[in-house]
C-alpha cells in the first residue's frame, strides 16, 4: 500500500510530537516530506534529523542560524509566514496535518487546500473562525478535511458507516458540506438525531457559583483528567473548549449546531456520541485519532493497549449547568448566528483567558468579556477571509478595553 506523503505544521508541540510518533509506528503507511515550526530551531532540527523531511519551515527568521547549524542535512529552508504556506504547497505531498495554535493556521491551511492537498486538522481556530470558508474551498478542490482532535475523530468514526457515494452531479446542501462531503465520499446525515461531545467538567465541575470568584489561575490549571496547555486548560474550566468543538462539528459534519449537544462526563472514557432517529447510539473511545487520519480509510494496528470494560467501576454522565457555566450557550449563540460571531467568540475567549492568567480579571469575567464583545458585534453573512481576520482583530481589541474597564 502507498505510503502517506504528509507535512506537520506545529511539529514542535504536542501534536506535532504525537504525530511524528504515528510516523515511527507506522514507516510503511506514513512518510514525513515537511515540518514546521514557530520558533523553536533546535527541536525542530531534532526532529528533521530524524525524520529526513526534505523541507523544513521555521516562521521566526531570527532564529534561522540556530536552526541551519543544528541540521545534520540540508533540506529546503523556508521562514516566515509566506513559508509557512510555501511549505504547505510541497508538490510530492499528499496530506497537511495543521496543528499549530491559533489563527496562524488558517492561511496555510486553505493554501493547502488550493493546491489540492487533503487536511488533518488539530486546530479549533481554523473551523470555528472559517468553517464555512474552508469547507467550501475543500468541496470545490475535492480534497478531505479529516479531523485529528479525539472528540471529533470519534464521531466522524461513527459517522463513517453512513458514507454514500457522492454523485458529483448533483447540488450539495448545508447538511452535505461535511468532512466527508468532498471529493469521492459525502456523510449522510439525514438520519442523525444529535450529536453529543463529552467533556470532563474540569476542575470546577462541583464548585458552586458562589465560589467562583475566588478561583485563581493555578487552581484553574489543575486539570483532573488531561495535562494540557494553559489555554486550553483554562477553555475546559469554562467549558469553552465544548462550545469550540460544537461549531467545529457542525463545520465539520454538517449538523446544524441545535442537534451537536454536550454532556459531563468526568472519567473522560467516552468521547462522543452519535444518536440516530431510531434511538441507537454509537459511541467511541479515541486513543489514535493522528493515525486514523492518515491511514484513512484504511484501519491498521497500533500500539496502544486496548480498554478494558472489566477494569472499569463506572461511567457518569451529567447535564451540564448551563447558568454557571454560560460558554456552551455563547458557542450556540454564535454558531447559530454563523457569519463572522464564531471568530469575535473565539478571539475575545482568547483575550479574556489571558488576562485572567494574568491576573487582570476574576475567572468568572472570561464568560462576561465574551458576551459582551459578542453583544457589541454585528455579524456579517458569509464573510470573505479578510473579513474573518478583521473581526477577529476588532475583536481582540473590543475585549482589551473591556478587560481595562474591568480593573478600574
Amino acid at each position: 500500500m502507498k505510503r502517506k506523503r504528509v507535512v506537520i505544521l506545529g511539529a514542535t508541540g504536542s501534536i506535532g510530537e504525537s504525530a511524528l510518533k504515528v510516523a515511527r509506528d507506522i514507516p510503511e503507511r506514513m512518510e514525513i516530506v515537511g515540518l514546521a515550526a514557530n520558533s523553536n530551531a533546535q527541536k525542530l532540527a531534532a526532529a528533521a534529523n530524524e525524520m529526513r523531511p526534505e523541507s523544513v519551515c521555521l516562521v521566526d527568521a531570527t532564529k534561522l542560524d540556530i536552526l541551519r547549524r543544528a541540521l545534520e542535512y540540508k533540506p529546503r529552508i523556508f521562514s516566515g509566514e509566506e513559508g509557512l504556506r510555501e511549505i504547505a504547497c510541497l508538490t510530492d505531498a499528499d496530506m497537511v496535518l495543521v496543528a499549530i495554535v491559533g489563527t496562524g493556521g488558517l492561511r496555510p491551511a486553505l493554501a493547502a487546500i488550493e493546491a489540492g492537498k487533503d487536511l488533518a486538522v488539530a486546530s479549533k481556530e481554523i473551523l470555528v473562525m472559517a468553517g464555512e470558508i474552508v469547507m467550501r474551498e475543500a468541496r470545490d478542490n475535492g480534497v478531505h478535511v479529516l479531523p485529528v482532535d479525539s472528540e471529533h475523530n470519534a464521531i466522524f468514526q461513527c459517522l463513517e458507516g453512513k458514507r454514500s457515494t457522492l454523485n458529483a452531479q448533483r447540488p450539495m446542501s448545508n447538511a452535505e458540506d461535511s468532512a466527508l462531503g468532498v471529493g469521492r465520499w459525502t456523510l449522510d446525515v439525514s438520519d442523525v438525531r444529535r450529536i453529543i461531545l463529552t467533556a470532563s467538567g474540569g476542575p470546577f465541575r462541583e464548585t458552586p457559583r458562589k465560589n467562583f470568584d475566588a478561583i485563581i489561575p493555578e487552581q484553574a490549571l489543575k486539570h483532573p483528567t488531561w495535562n494540557m496547555g494553559p489555554k486550553i486548560t483554562i477553555d475546559s474550566a469554562t467549558l469553552f473548549n465544548k462550545g469550540l468543538e460544537m461549531v467545529e462539528a457542525h463545520w465539520l459534519f454538517g449538523v446544524e449546531v441545535k442537534r451537536v449537544e454536550v454532556v459531563i462526563h468526568p472519567q473522560s472514557i467516552v468521547h462522543s456520541m452519535v444518536e440516530f432517529a431510531d434511538g441507537s447510539t454509537l459511541y467511541s473511545n479515541m486513543c489514535f485519532p493522528i493515525q486514523y487520519a492518515v491511514t484513512w480509510p484504511d484501519r491498521v494496528p497500533n500500539t496502544l493497549p486496548p480498554l478494558d470494560f472489566s477494569k472499569l467501576s463506572r461511567l457518569e454522565f451529567f447535564t451540564p449547568r448551563y447558568d454557571d457555566f454560560p460558554a456552551l450557550n455563547l458557542a450556540r449563540r454564535a454558531g447559530e448566528t454563523a457569519g463572522t460571531m464564531p471568530a469575535v467568540m473565539n478571539a475575545a475567549n482568547e483575550i479574556a483567558v489571558a488576562a485572567f492568567l494574568d491576573r487582570q480579571v476574576r475567572f468568572p469575567n472570561i464568560w462576561r468579556i465574551v458576551e459582551e464583545v459578542m453583544n457589541r458585534h454585528t455579524s456579517i453573512a458569509h464573510p470573505d477571509l479578510d473579513a474573518i481576520l478583521q473581526a477577529d482583530q476588532w475583536a481582540r481589541a473590543e475585549a482589551q478595553s473591556y478587560v481595562k474597564s474591568l480593573r478600574r
